[in-house]
């Protein structure tokens, strides 16, 4: 992890109302009111600098792309290596570790010191590790880099200090574990086989020691040439020749025959005693065909030879040897036990397995009791004592890419009832069939720890599920699972059209997520623009669903684009031919004629609804004169109020889920009224219209094409979407000339002659419709100094270096072409606006070396929220003549300002974000009520009271009213969040209604009301004054205001060269901040409400759009990203959880005793039983076999440093401490004995004296005196 800079605590940019941009805050709203100064507000703030720090704290998932596996048989460890140089470790549920190579290269083997605490990974780059698991998270000791030889296999024996290494040369070499220094002793390849061959053998396939006689290694090479190579005498036992390339060896345990396993499908046995030919040769999948051949198989990749003590058949383990005539097939696992042979067929190609014994001990009857199958998505353990071999139930989150990860959602300190309710409902949908036998990978120790409180991660996913996960404690358990599908019709596949497309394609995808803990209700949003609204309860129900069908589509006259007279493009290709919409999915009309038609049907019978989350509404978007509906891009719901609210590019709608109807169905456009701020022009009605049908969307299934593939791909990078990055660089090179078209701004799409301004409005971003294309690595556009004047200027900051010789607000003189309409805006009015959050983000923007390749940062985050906004446009961007191409990007010179103002016209407004709360519609509210706040795209915030009736039942019939105030104010950049504190600086939660089942049985005479918690301004505070704070955050700044006086108290400038991804506020030690990330990959916190910067880190870097999807935060200085199309990595930013985050990780190594060898018993030990041992340190050592070469590898000392150190000086420490403690108790011991013996000398003594003196008295005695 990189070095971050903790920003020194007081520091800050904030400025009050007064100072800088905050006058933009206010000028927006209006003629700014006498309100309190930031001084008048004062807000003890705890948090400070040294209260963040960052760094990750597990992964769950499946290891995306695993290479190789390994097995601890003592310890009960299992290790999966990584494609991308990654290792998980896993023992019991909680013990879950995760390791990353520096370097990033593929893990190719994996090798445990067996009951060491130790684990050595070969990489793909000829390095090997040591890496250290007696401590919580594994660090390497020692690497040893080959420099002039590859790796192709490394074999450890079983309580051996000594590695043997083959190499693609064919030669083996061995390297100390201790001190991972070469050993002189080297088997060359041209040595192990006979000095006849004229052929090389190949690489070297498999290492192993014979069972019998340590001193013997079997070589095996690729080629099919087997060496028995006797370590002593330094040379070949015997060699044998196969025709076909060997895959694996496997021993018998008594050491008198081996098994491998070829590229032809076939099983050869081969006896020590005669090495000429082998003793059987199976081929367990090939059939005899007529004329006496064996039919062709596929390679059998490994097998295992197994024995069991209650069976005198062995078990033969392996994978892959089926047939090549049954291709469609899928991937086997075959055991075979004596005559019986089963087939196990995977869901997905086999990586590697292993099976799982007893024993360590190779010469002992190894005693198969589980086969672990890791395959390239998935991990399945195989239960080997049960005759039907069912498989054991993984307690790992193995499933979690089961379809494709589309969307997150984390919630910390859920209500304590919620996770066994959802445990409860899930558990009866679980599968059955699995072994009763315990989880075999067991090894390792867990506790809770203090981290008690409940968490739940949500995912949905691209078929549509959604899944609950129970995240307490560093662990991640699946709850319940919910298919959102199930409420729709299944499209009809229509052959030849996109009905069969539309199908296959992910439908039911989903976009968003919204979920109440409180009330349990539940928000889904699908990529086909559509909402359902689900309910929980613990009862089946037998309803309807009710559809609610919302037209929500911009009119031609409220798209922001040029005039007639400028927009004339040519849309044609040369030939002079349009390309045809084709005919509808659903109809022989063409899309034009699809009108007020839903992208998916809803089942309209009487469903059966299980118990769980129930559906209860729909609300669709319908095509409108044959343009398909944008998606929706914000959402939010509040329970207390029963509504909902929706928004997408074309505007905004909010319905009322308690009566069924939709309260508001409004365009951006319309949301202001008279308190527009910008000039809006329409476009010639007639024109314009006639050229977009050539253009329009051609079904749904285009529509989302590219996005549905990247879901499907699991979000590949954002190169994707660069399909026209050489022609943009082209662009971009040609030097301006005098043409007769106007130009934009940037040279992206809209400098094409403004072609893209006559395309229907579906054809854009359904969010950042004004994000320009992001030039070259570290490119700037050079702007003439009258246009950045009139940029710097947006907001009424001045952003300009050269800002002492502006003035806010100055108009220019009417000497250009764009002066009289300049003019026009009024000095108070910032000029440009419509162009300010791509200008101002992407006018200097250095583009890091991390998003080269991203071909604009519209695509970048058009990416983002899962729509594909050039799949047509990029496709007839090849038809455009060059001519005309080349003498519309050159119109930069004629007229600049007309550019400018085209970008202005242009774009489309989205709703960006929404909120519901307590607050204050307009300024001279004296109480707060019910209000919607909606940010859009363009930085603008509006406000939207509420009338909710307050009694339940006239909840039930009154209607709800809500009517837009006028009220704006400003940022810049898309508005990404709200959030609203009290004068003290706390938290006001959004209201919610209590949870109650709605299918539950009512009492007729105690009927049951809504329970409402309330969080109001008014009640959170007495002494405080009149008011609260609302938080916004942009794409690219904080601010503060008070509320009800509109006044912007702080604001701060988050990020210039990037821009925000993620926002939120979060609580955090007993205190509130805002969380932001960047596509820069910083991780940033801000106090509030003065917005002082706390934590700056550059700790992600953002190379896959997959992490700016699913990127979240959370409560407790916690959030959570998906690493990997199969993971989730959660990090968390506080200082008191990385301190703690030992106590909540478990312990990989545990102290166990080895278990001691089998008792062979005196016959067999007479006639060769036993195994002959020898001094491997004899034979291998410095003494003996001298140095190795230096150039041959290199000794890296391990990452772990003083880490390491300090460990194994804990460890001697430890080991001190308790041999003093034994000590003590030894000479405690030995005490107590001495005083023992003294006391029974003592009582000796006086049983003799007293024995003496009975004898005196009775001397004299006769016998019948006694």
């Amino acid at each position: 992890m990189k070095k971050f800079r903790k920003v020194l605590d007081g520091l800050t940019t904030s400025s009050p109302a007064g100072v800088g941009g905050s006058s933009s805050c206010a000028s927006a709203a209006g003629t700014p009111t006498a309100g309190p100064s930031p001084r008048e507000i004062d807000v003890a703030e705890t948090l400070t600098s040294e209260s963040f720090q960052i760094c990750k704290t597990v992964r769950h998932g499946f290891p995306c792309q695993p290479t190789a596996l390994a097995f601890d048989p003592v310890q009960k460890l299992l290790a999966i290596g990584s494609r991308s140089g990654g290792v998980r470790i896993l023992g019991r549920p909680g013990v879950d570790c995760y390791c990353q190579h520096e370097s990033g290269a593929a893990v190719l083997q994996l090798q445990f010191l067996i009951n060491e605490g130790a684990l050595v990974t070969a990489c793909a780059d000829d390095t090997l590790h040591l890496w250290n698991l007696r401590q919580k998270r594994p660090a390497i000791l020692h690497s040893l880099k080959f420099n002039r030889e590859r790796i192709t296999f490394c074999h450890l024996p079983f309580q051996s200090k000594w590695l043997y290494v083959g190499t693609e040369r064919g030669n083996t070499h061995i390297a100390n574990i201790e001190s991972f220094i070469l050993s002189g002793y080297v088997i060359m390849w041209n040595k192990a086989i006979e000095l006849a061959t004229k052929t090389h053998p190949g690489p070297v396939v498999h290492l192993s020691d014979s069972p019998k006689d340590e001193g013997k290694l079997l070589i095996g090479f690729e080629s099919g040439t087997v060496v028995m190579w006797d370590l002593r005498a330094k040379k070949a036992d015997f060699r044998i020749h196969y025709d076909e390339a060997i895959h694996s060896v496997s021993w018998h345990h008594e050491g008198k025959q081996f098994m491998c396993s070829h590229s032809d499908g076939s099983l050869t046995v081969w006896n020590l005693r005669n090495t000429a030919r082998p003793v059987q040769v199976t081929f367990p999948h090939g059939k005899t065909q007529r004329d006496g051949r064996k039919e062709s198989c596929k390679p059998i990749l490994k097998v295992e030879y197994k024995m069991s003590r209650n069976s005198s058949e062995p078990f033969v383990i392996f994978s892959g040897g089926l047939s090549y005539d049954k291709a469609s097939r899928r991937p086997t696992l075959t055991i075979m036990h004596g005559k019986a042979i089963t087939v196990l067929e995977m869901d997905h190609p086999i990586v590697e397995f292993m099976v799982l014994c007893d024993t360590p001990y190779p010469n002992e009857v190894q005693e198969p009791y589980a086969a672990v199958v890791l395959l390239e998505k998935d991990l399945v353990v195989v239960d080997l004592t049960q005759s039907n071999f069912p498989i054991f139930e993984n307690p790992y989150p193995m499933d979690i890419h089961e379809s494709p990860v589309t969307c997150t959602a984390y919630f910390a300190d859920c209500p304590p009832d919620i996770i066994p309710v959802l445990y409860s409902i899930g558990a009866k949908h679980k599968k059955t069939g699995y072994s009763h036998k315990e989880w075999p990978v067991s090894g390792g120790t867990w506790t809770l720890g203090s981290q008690t409180y409940p968490e739940i991660i949500l995912t949905g996913h691209a078929d549509g599920t959604i899944k609950f996960w129970d995240a307490t404690a560093m662990t991640l358990q699946m709850l319940y699972k919910l298919k959102t599908s199930k409420v729709f019709e299944k499209p009809k596949a229509v052959e030849g059209g996109r009905g069969a497309e539309l199908g296959e394609e992910d439908p039911y995808a989903v976009q968003m997520l919204s979920w109440c803990p409180h009330s349990r209700l539940l928000c889904v949003v699908g990529i086909s623009a559509n909402l359902i609204l689900y309910r929980f309860s613990k009862h089946d129900a037998n309803t309807n669903i009710t559809v609610l069908e919302v037209r929500l589509q911009c009119e031609v006259e409220e798209v922001i684009s040029p005039s007639d007279t400028e927009n004339t493009p040519c849309l044609s290709d040369p030939s002079g031919h349009s390309p045809q919409p084709p005919p509808s999915p659903r109809s022989n009309t063409p899309d034009s004629a699809r009108d007020s038609i839903p992208c998916l049907k809803v089942k309209d019978r009487t469903i059966r609804m299980p118990p769980g989350y129930q559906a209860e509404l729909v609300v669709q978007l319908l095509w409108v004169d044959g343009e398909p509906p944008q998606p929706i891009t914000s959402l939010d719901i509040n329970s207390a109020y029963g509504l909902l609210a929706l928004g997408n590019c074309n505007g905004l709608a909010v319905v009322d889920y308690i009566q069924r109807t939709v309260l508001l169905c409004m365009s951006t456009l319309e949301l202001y009224g008279a308190a527009d701020p910008f000039q809006r022009l329409t476009r010639s009605p007639r024109k314009s219209r006639q050229s977009t049908p050539d253009f329009c969307m051609r079904g749904l299934s285009n529509f989302y094409s590219d996005s549905k593939k990247r879901i499907r791909t699991s979000y590949q990078s954002l190169t994707e979407l660069s399909d026209n990055q050489v022609s943009m660089d082209a662009e971009r090179s040609k030097s301006p000339t005098s043409v007769p078209y106007p130009s934009s701004l940037h040279n992206d799409h809209r400098s094409q002659g403004d072609t893209l301004s006559s395309l229907r409005p579906s054809h854009y971003s359904p969010v950042f419709y004004l994000l320009d294309n992001v030039k070259g690595p570290g490119r700037k556009l050079s702007l003439p100094t009258d246009l950045k004047t009139d940029l710097d200027h947006v907001n009424g900051h001045c952003t300009s270096s050269s800002s002492q010789a502006c003035a806010a607000g100055r108009a220019r003189g009417p000497g250009g072409p764009e002066g009289p309409r300049l003019a026009r805006r009024g000095p108070g009015r910032p000029p440009f606006r419509k162009a300010q959050s791509a200008a101002c983000m992407e006018i200097s923007l250095p583009v890091s070396s991390h998003a080269e390749g991203y071909a604009s940062r519209r695509a970048m985050l058009q990416q983002l929220h899962g729509v594909s906004m050039y799949s047509h446009d990029e496709h007839h961007a090849t038809s455009y003549c060059w001519s005309e191409r080349e003498s519309r990007e050159n119109s930069f010179s004629r007229s600049r300002s007309s550019s400018v103002s085209s970008i202005d016209r242009d774009t489309k407004e989205a709703v960006t974000a929404l909120q519901f709360g307590e607050s204050y519609g307009r300024k001279t509210d004296a109480l707060p009520t019910p209000c919607l706040w909606v940010g859009t795209s363009l930085g603008l915030v509006l406000l939207i009271p509420m009338s909710i009736p307050t009694d339940d039942q006239e909840r039930q019939e009154e209607p709800v009213t809500m009517a837009p105030t006028g009220t704006v104010l400003m940022l810049k950049g898309s508005v990404l969040r709200f959030g609203f504190l009290d004068l003290r600086g706390a938290v006001i939660s959004a209201p919610y209604e209590v949870w109650r089942d709605p299918n539950a049985q009512e009492d007729p005479e105690r009927p049951r009301k809504r329970k409402l918690v309330n969080f109001s301004p008014s009640s959170s505070q007495e002494n405080c004054g009149e008011g609260h704070l609302a938080v916004v955050c942009s794409e690219r700044q904080a601010v503060v205001f008070l509320m009800p006086a509109q006044v912007c108290l702080h604001v701060h400038n988050i990020t210039e060269a990037s821009f925000v991804l993620r926002a939120d506020l979060v609580s955090f030690c007993n205190s509130v901040c805002l969380a932001c990330f960047c596509a820069n990959g910083h991780v940033m916190t801000l106090s509030l409400p003065s917005l002082r910067p706390l934590l700056d880190v550059n700790y992600l870097p953002l190379t896959d759009m997959r992490i700016a999807r699913t990127f979240c935060f959370t409560n407790g200085g916690q959030a959570l990203y998906l690493s990997s199309p199969t993971e989730i990595q959660r990090i968390t930013y506080s200082q008191e959880m990385c301190d703690n985050l030992q106590d909540l990780l478990g312990e990989l190594f545990t102290p166990i005793e080895t278990p001691e060898a089998q008792n062979r018993g005196f016959l067999k030990g007479f006639f060769g039983g036993n195994t002959q041992t020898f001094d491997r340190e004899e034979l291998f050592g410095e003494a003996a076999a001298g140095k190795a070469s230096r150039s041959l590898a290199q000794h890296i000392p391990g990452q772990a440093g003083m880490e390491g150190m300090k460990a194994a000086a804990g460890g001697a420490v430890g080991e001190l401490a308790r041999a003093r403690i034994a000590l003590d108790e030894r000479g405690q011991r030995l005490g107590e004995l001495e005083e023992r013996t003294a006391l029974l000398m003592t009582s000796a003594e006086t049983f003799s004296k007293h024995a003496h003196e009975l004898m005196l008295k009775c001397k004299d005695k006769k016998w019948y005196q006694f």
